[in-house]
């Protein structure tokens, strides 16, 4: 069997409710999954309080992703195992979502001063009960209105760095979250090193108590593939891998199951329920 350890659900930027995304997950024979929204933990958590984690018939890794400070480059770092109930977290992540919300309201301030018509009601139709709103919601709802054939193409034209209707939004320095998922019995790992685009950076990472590498993610080159693997191996660090699958049309992998990882890294992450 195969295994996947990141996707999102509609508690971030995915397609899928947590609930679908279990249901795609098990009939694509998936053994181990780890849900990761970004800067929530809302989807794993009503899975919990609806008693569908822990599951039958899967293994189900809570999990989150994190985009950390960097003047120049992207970075995310997946968690893994976290207490989805910790409070200092419940209360960072707050102070994220919150900036979240005031970075959003200004984009579309400055999307609407660029004559697209879109509208805050526009975004919220997209980004349904997700609590953390994400340019990729405001890339869909241009789309919806004919303004863009893809995200990629929205985000090259207008929403990336450096485009008319970015905006700077307030992140946690990379430090500060390796801590924050560690005090709460999580596992820090860099995520898809190959797309911050500076190997250097990552190794500096990797020395700041970081505890795995997403080594096997579609993007990565089977050189790059092995090249981050070699820098887990040299820093004694876990090697996990996953599609990072939003279930965007256009957006690869568009099904779960296509892009999977050695059931053999999930087992090394996985812990029972309450352990």
């Amino acid at each position: 069997m195969s295994s996947d350890l990141h996707m999102h659900t509609t508690s971030s930027d995915g397609r899928l409710t947590p609930e679908e995304l279990v249901d795609a997950a098990k009939a694509a024979g998936l053994n181990y999954i780890a849900i990761t929204d970004h800067d929530t933990v809302d989807g794993i958590r009503q899975l919990y309080e609806a008693g569908l984690y822990p599951a039958k018939g899967i293994k189900i890794i809570p999990g989150i992703e994190f985009s950390a400070h960097h003047e120049i480059h992207e970075i995310h770092i997946l968690g893994y195992n976290i207490d989805i109930y910790d409070k200092v977290l419940a209360d960072r992540l707050n102070d994220v979502v919150e900036a979240r919300w005031l970075r959003f309201s200004s984009i579309v301030q400055k999307l609407q001063e660029l004559d697209y018509d879109i509208s805050e009601t526009d975004v919220l139709e997209i980004a349904g009960d997700s609590t953390s709103i994400s340019r990729s919601h405001i890339a869909q709802a241009l789309m919806k209105k004919g303004a863009f054939g893809s995200v990629k193409e929205c985000f090259d034209k207008v929403l990336g760095k450096g485009c008319p209707a970015y905006v700077s939004h307030f992140l946690l320095e990379p430090e500060e979250i390796i801590d924050l998922i560690k005090q709460s019995g999580g596992i820090p790992v860099l995520a898809h090193p190959r797309l911050i685009h500076d190997d250097e950076l990552v190794e500096e990472l990797l020395k700041k108590g970081i505890e795995g590498v997403e080594a096997i993610y579609p993007k990565h080159s089977p050189e790059d593939t092995q090249r981050y693997m070699d820098m887990a191996n040299k820093y004694n660090l876990m090697i996990t891998g996953g599609s990072d699958f939003h279930g965007i049309p256009g957006r690869l992998p568009e099904r779960l199951g296509e892009f999977v990882i050695e059931d053999s890294y999930a087992a090394e992450i996985y812990r029972e329920p309450g352990m």
